[in-house]
Formats: C-alpha cells, sequence, structure tokens
C-alpha cells in the first residue's frame, strides 16, 4: 500500500518540478499604448532608484548604497530571461520591493520588461573594465 503512495508522490513530484523549470516566454506584443503604460509605469515605481534612463545612477541608490545594473548598457540583461525579470519585479529583492499585483498586472509587468529591455537600444555596449 505505501510503494504505490510513493510512487504516485515521486511522479507528481517529478512533474511539478519539470513543469516550473520551465521557462515562460513574454507572452504580450507591444504596441504603441501599451509601451507609452509600461513607461508612465516605470516612471511613478522604477525611475526613481534605477534613473529615468535605466543607468541606475541616482541619489537615492546612492543614498541607501544601491550598487544597481545599467540597463543602457546591452550587455546587463542578456544572462536574464524575461521570466527571471517578471519574477524579480513581482516579488522584489533585497531592498527591491516587490510591484504588488493590485498595483500592476501581468500584462502590464510583462510589457515594463519590454521597456526595460529598450533601455539599452541605440547604446553601444560599454567597454571592458581595464585588467591590471
Amino acid at each position: 500500500m505505501l510503494k504505490p503512495l510513493l510512487v504516485v508522490s515521486a511522479v507528481v513530484l517529478f512533474g511539478f518540478t519539470a513543469w516550473s523549470a520551465q521557462e515562460a516566454k513574454n507572452p504580450v506584443k507591444p504596441t504603441e499604448k501599451s509601451q507609452a503604460q509600461a513607461k508612465q509605469l516605470y516612471t511613478m515605481d522604477c525611475a526613481i532608484c534605477h534613473g529615468d534612463t535605466g543607468d541606475g545612477k541616482t541619489d537615492l541608490a546612492k543614498d541607501m548604497q544601491l550598487k544597481l545594473d545599467d540597463w543602457t548598457d546591452p550587455k546587463t540583461l542578456e544572462a536574464k530571461s524575461d521570466q527571471d525579470l517578471f519574477n524579480l519585479i513581482r516579488n522584489g529583492k533585497d531592498k527591491m520591493p516587490p510591484e504588488a499585483s493590485g498595483r500592476a498586472k501581468d500584462d502590464e509587468v510583462w510589457n515594463l520588461i519590454i521597456y526595460i529591455r529598450g533601455l539599452s537600444k541605440g547604446h553601444a555596449a560599454a567597454a571592458p573594465a581595464a585588467t591590471n
């Protein structure tokens, strides 16, 4: 009796682990209107720390002793999937508060991610740091 229960539990656990490991792709298609709304959301909730341009160099970030990524550099977000960014925005991290679902719907967060990725468009990649 115990053996079948263990087998079923293992199958359910394996299936859940495989499902949760999948990377969700950004499900929204940006429009002019959705990106204008994303810019407004960014301005209200993100720019105070991350800066209007996304460079992370703000007085508040400095005062809070935060070292924020420079999103104007195309290489900064290369290794982060949209799902990683969604989870970070939705759940927060360290001193960054979560973007509550009552404040921004999922589609708005997905559009915000497109907007954030767009902050590096037209900027050359930062030169590698000199090594001594």
